[in-house]
């Protein structure tokens, strides 16, 4: 194969060269072996299509745009989604598969052969994921957040952005005006929200938002993490001649039934998931040599109309008192404390007393990580009551959890590291922060949640090194949890390297602003 005519043909040595000539318009015989072709998207594919392995014109033919290059894992996915139109990206969390997303659409608008691009994610990923990468790697594009009541959204969808992002849920309200909006490209963020076919959310994606024409590219870290059977809905929403009409076919397919409630997998389940998720392409962090060696997300979670109430009267009371008076760093804190209580989920009164809050919102965001880590998941909390909350909710919902807080003992505290280092019993350990810092190994885990900041640079930098150290075999993550402004500016200062003590004063003001 010979590039030719800057990058715009190739040329190629074929024993047949009329195969080609007689599929592809813009191609030539040039001699009895040889044949040169346009090298665009639609040729690659037909191209493809008969064996041949010509690569992506991205390749060669694109400028990266944005702040940063690309890794070459993040290449050859790119190069991967231009060639498909129906595709599933199954990189581990963590590999930048945003980006590559970003630079192939970027890449087929360039070429003209979409218009317009629909972002389908987790609500919490909207804005601190998919368009600060937007603003990173395409900031030459338009780019617009549909949120909010109905008529919002539409009046945001009839702007005609380049790209618009909107969550699961929201794609049901403006399910219409999506269908009439113009979008030849659907991305679909950790795609095994649409796992179930039988719900009302894959039904309209389906039937009204998925066209013939219509490119879909769905992403996810863990495909069929929980189950073999995950599979079924993300497969028939790609392809449905990949998987049986009905759900129960598909089923028996991959899992043994045992008791009227019980279902194992089959000895070939993987091999028939592998199969119906295709066409594929996959790397994990350990693959990506050239990735950092932390990975830092930040996940929006909004707070709850209870927690906003009481952030606010805080707030509003803090302001009076502050009226005149000195602000002491000792004063401060205890005002930081208390606002990162409410903003975790439960707050203690001067009594003595807890006043608890719905988590719901950032409990569905944990859960979210969860299902995407490949591995155990370590999740830090600070405020011992939150704990409760959180692991009675986990282990409600069959996900095994432990907890380690100042009132387990050593001796258990020992027999809940080990079992969740060298036995499969546990999938999540729920931790604060200040009992398990030091000197403690739990490489069993790839992934750790901040559940709320601490304001302790120490701690938090050693607890995070509970994953990070000799012994563990995968990348790992660290994921923030945040949805008020004292929380953003916690993690922004101990990201920095920044002692929060030290400005604790400066934080204070910030906040009262």
């Amino acid at each position: 194969m010979e590039f030719i005519q800057d990058n715009k043909a190739i040329k190629l040595k074929l024993r047949h060269p009329e195969k080609v000539t007689t599929v592809i318009p813009r191609s030539k015989k040039v001699s009895d072996h040889e044949v040169v072709v346009y090298w665009g998207v639609e040729e690659t594919q037909v191209l493809r299509n008969l064996n041949i392995k010509a690569p992506s014109p991205i390749a060669a033919r694109y400028k990266w745009t944005g702040k940063y290059q690309p890794f070459d894992h993040q290449k050859q996915t790119a190069e991967f989604l231009t060639l498909n139109r129906r595709a599933f990206c199954f990189n581990e969390q963590g590999t930048g598969k945003t980006a590559s997303a970003i630079w192939a659409a970027d890449f087929l608008l360039s070429r003209k052969l979409i218009n317009r691009v629909l972002i389908v994610c987790p609500l919490s990923i909207m804005d601190s994921a998919w368009r600060a990468d937007l603003f990173t790697f395409a900031m030459h594009r338009t780019v617009a957040i549909c949120h909010g009541p109905k008529e919002k959204r539409k009046k945001i969808l009839a702007e005609n952005s380049e790209f618009v992002i909107i969550n699961y849920d929201g794609v049901n309200i403006v399910a219409d005006e999506i269908a009439n909006g113009g979008f030849d490209l659907v991305i679909v963020d950790e795609a095994n929200h649409y796992k179930n076919a039988k719900t009302t959310r894959w039904k309209i994606m389906f039937n009204q938002i998925i066209k013939p024409h219509t490119w879909l590219w769905m992403m996810t870290g863990t495909p069929a993490a929980q189950s073999p059977t995950d599979a079924y809905g993300i497969a028939k929403m790609m392809n449905p001649r990949a998987v049986p009409r009905f759900f129960g076919s598909f089923q028996d397919m991959v899992m043994t039934k045992i008791t009227q409630f019980k279902w194992v997998p089959r000895p070939d389940a993987h091999d028939i998931v592998h199969k119906v998720l295709q066409p594929a392409i996959r790397f994990t962090k350990e693959q990506c040599l050239d990735l950092p060696e932390m990975i830092y997300v930040n996940r929006e979670v909004e707070l709850t109309p209870q927690q906003k109430k009481y952030y606010g009267d805080l707030r509003k009371q803090l302001i009076i008192q502050a009226d005149g008076e000195q602000i002491t760093a000792a004063n401060a804190a205890i005002v930081m404390n208390k606002l990162l209580q409410i903003s975790c989920g439960a707050v203690y009164t001067d009594e003595g007393e807890t006043i608890a809050f719905d988590i719901k919102n950032r409990y569905k965001v944990l859960r979210e990580v969860i299902d995407e880590s490949s591995q155990k998941v370590l999740v830090f909390v600070p405020f011992r009551h939150t704990i409760a909350l959180l692991s009675e909710k986990l282990n409600g919902e069959n996900i095994p959890t432990e907890v380690i807080h100042g009132g387990v003992s050593a001796t258990a505290r020992a027999d809940i590291f080990r079992r969740f280092q060298d036995s499969n019993d546990t999938r999540v350990l729920v931790i604060q922060p200040q009992s398990a810092a030091h000197g403690v190994t739990l490489t069993a885990a790839n992934t750790v949640v901040w559940w709320g900041p601490t304001p302790s640079l120490e701690t938090y930098a050693q607890a995070n090194a509970r994953v990070h150290r000799n012994g563990q075999k995968h990348g790992c993550t660290v994921v923030h949890l945040q949805g008020s402004d004292v929380e953003r500016r916690v993690y922004s200062l101990i990201q920095n390297r920044i002692n929060v003590h030290e400005k604790m004063i400066d934080l204070y003001k910030e906040l009262l602003d």
